[in-house]
C-alpha cells in the first residue's frame, strides 16, 4: 500500500490495521476508552507545535490528530454506529447551520455579533436534541461544559457561562481584590488548619482564572508562556553554574536567585 494525499487511502489503512487476523494486534485490541488519552495527547501536541511556531511539526501533528478521528470513526463503523463519512457530513451540516451570516440571510458584521449568533444557534441545537430524545439539555446555566477539560479551561468556561446571566464582576480590580482575599484565606488556613489550605489554593486559582478572563487572556496560554519563561531562565542558571563547574544542587538558593535575576534582566 502506497501513501496518498487522498483521505480514502488513510481510511483504507485504518481498515487494514483493524482487520481481524491480518491487522495490527495493538490496533485491534483498542477501544474508544483506550484511544481517548491519545486523542487528548495529540491535540496538545498540535497546540505545542503552534506555540513553538514550528509549521513543519504542525503538519506532522495534524496528521496524528486526524488519525485519531479516523481511528474513532473506524471503531464506530465496526459497531454499526456511524462511519467517517457520517462524521464529515455532520460537521459540514453544523458549520453551514451555524454560519447563516455566510450561507444564509442572517447578518453579523463583527466577531462579537458572530459569537452571539453562534451561542443562540448552539442553544437551539441543544433544545432540539433534548426534544428528539437525545442527551437532555441541562437546566443549569453552567450546563454543557465537559468535565474532562483541563481545569483552567473548564474554570474559564464556567465563569463565562455564569457571566451571561449576570453573575460576574464588572471591573478586573474587583477580581484582584478577590485574589488578595483568597490569598489571605490561605495564610489563615496555614496558621489555623493546614489541611484546608489546598482547597483555599483551588479558590485562589479559580479567582486568578477569573482575572485572566476579565483581561481577555486565555489562562492556559498565559500559563504556558510562564512555564516557558521559567524553563528558559532556569536553563540560564544551569549554564551559568556549569561555567563555574557546579550543578544546581551544589549552589545555594541565594546564588541561584542572583543568577535568576541576571537572566531576567537580560530579557
Amino acid at each position: 500500500m502506497t501513501p496518498s494525499r487522498d483521505i480514502g487511502r488513510l481510511l483504507e489503512i485504518m481498515a487494514a490495521l483493524r482487520t481481524p487476523k491480518t491487522g495490527c494486534p495493538w490496533d485491534l485490541e483498542q477501544n474508544f476508552s483506550t484511544i481517548a488519552p491519545y486523542t487528548l495527547e495529540e491535540a496538545y501536541e498540535v497546540a505545542d507545535a503552534i506555540a513553538r511556531g514550528d509549521l513543519a511539526d504542525l503538519e506532522d501533528e495534524l496528521g496524528d490528530l486526524l488519525l485519531q478521528v479516523v481511528f474513532h470513526a473506524r471503531m464506530a463503523e465496526e459497531q454499526g454506529a456511524f462511519d467517517f463519512g457520517d462524521v464529515v457530513e455532520a460537521i459540514t451540516t453544523k458549520l453551514i447551520r451555524r454560519h447563516p451570516h455566510v450561507f444564509g440571510e442572517r447578518r453579523a458584521h463583527d466577531p462579537q455579533a458572530v459569537k452571539g449568533l453562534w451561542e443562540d444557534i448552539k442553544a437551539q441545537e441543544k433544545r432540539a436534541k433534548a426534544a428528539s430524545g437525545g442527551r437532555p439539555a441541562s437546566d443549569s446555566a453552567l450546563g454543557g461544559v465537559p468535565v474532562t477539560l483541563p481545569a483552567l479551561t473548564r474554570a474559564l468556561k464556567l465563569q463565562a457561562k455564569a457571566s451571561r446571566v449576570g453573575f460576574d464582576w464588572n471591573d478586573p480590580r474587583a477580581v484582584l481584590r478577590k485574589i488578595r482575599e483568597e490569598a489571605d484565606e490561605i495564610e489563615e488556613a496555614l496558621e489555623e488548619n493546614p489541611a484546608t489550605a489546598p482547597a483555599e489554593v483551588g479558590d485562589l486559582l479559580f479567582a486568578v482564572v477569573n482575572l485572566a478572563r476579565h483581561l481577555d487572556a486565555d489562562p492556559e496560554a498565559v500559563l504556558r508562556q510562564t512555564n516557558q519563561k521559567f524553563e528558559r531562565r532556569f536553563s540560564a542558571i544551569e549554564h551559568a553554574l556549569a561555567a563555574q563547574k557546579k550543578a544546581p544542587q551544589d549552589a545555594t538558593l541565594d546564588e541561584m536567585d542572583t543568577l535568576w535575576n541576571e537572566a531576567k534582566a537580560r530579557e
